[in-house]
């Protein structure tokens, strides 16, 4: 980290949501010593969450946003988002040169920079792996925000996985990839641990098989330099088990299929923030 990253790191960060996305982050940051917990605290609406996080996080948890604002430098919104606009309204009059973070899916900057003017906004698009440290997350900067402030969230997300920087007009196909991909695959190695089942093998078993087939398949596409053309072709003998499963796949309509899926899940991305 430079020096402008380590002086942000010592400010007060506060979580606005306190839901299974905030509470992988703050465990995160907190875990791999990115930001000590004293300078964390939050605010959830529902007081059993809140409570929970407290418990379970070992974080400050305020009675409401105003105090919340008041105490922290960095505000993180973690709500649900068609809440967004009711949250940036009771926060607009209280911004006093923070850095808003969002999580929020489909909730666009300009949605921050038209009811916040002049404001340091950054945006993520994070998954849920980052709950075991394995999350991708893909950050953009606003209008006003720094190059600095961008470096900040960056680095603070590296710490729950992995993290990109892209540029906004291309985070609704993220949502589609990453944000909701954790979906996709877990239904693809539900059906091919399913299909194991059918044939024969104990469900839990097949099960395992798949997900640690999913598992060392994605780290061998980050550890070696191979393609995946090349990786598939390293796999398959001519004439061998896996170009018969090969012929099935290239001769189905399951690129059609998964090109639908991230489509309209990248326009469904597009709307939520209406």
């Amino acid at each position: 980290m430079d020096k402008i990253t380590e002086q942000m790191t010592g400010q007060k960060i506060g979580f606005i949501g306190l839901g299974r996305m905030a509470s992988a982050i703050i465990n995160g940051i907190i875990t791999s010593g990115f930001m000590p917990r004293e300078n964390i605290l939050g605010y959830d609406v529902n007081k059993d969450t809140a409570k929970y996080a407290s418990k379970n996080l070992g974080i400050e948890t305020v009675s409401d946003i105003v105090e919340l604002m008041a105490k922290s430098s960095v505000v993180l919104l973690a709500t649900k988002p068609f809440v967004v606009k009711e949250v940036l309204d009771e926060i607009k009059d209280k911004v006093r040169n923070h850095l808003i973070i969002s999580i929020l899916a489909g909730v666009s900057l300009k949605v921050y920079e038209n009811a916040l003017p002049n404001t340091r906004v950054v945006r993520v698009m994070p998954n849920t792996p980052a709950l075991i440290a394995e999350g991708m997350s893909a950050v953009c900067k606003g209008a006003y925000a720094h190059d600095y402030d961008a470096e900040f969230v960056y680095n603070m997300f590296s710490k729950l996985g992995k993290a990109i920087y892209i540029e906004e007009k291309d985070i609704d196909i993220v949502t589609a990839i990453s944000g909701s991909g954790p979906a996709f695959y877990y239904y693809i190695i539900e059906k091919i641990a399913h299909a194991g089942k059918l044939l024969g093998l104990d469900y839990a078993t097949a099960l395992r098989l798949s997900a640690q087939t999913a598992l060392g398949s994605a780290k061998m596409m980050f550890e070696t330099p191979d393609t995946p053309e090349e990786l598939i072709r390293a796999v398959t003998t001519p004439g061998g088990c896996t170009e018969v499963g090969n012929n099935v796949l290239n001769n189905s309509n399951i690129d059609e299929i998964l090109f639908k899926t991230i489509k309209r899940t990248a326009e469904k991305a597009k709307k939520l923030g209406g």
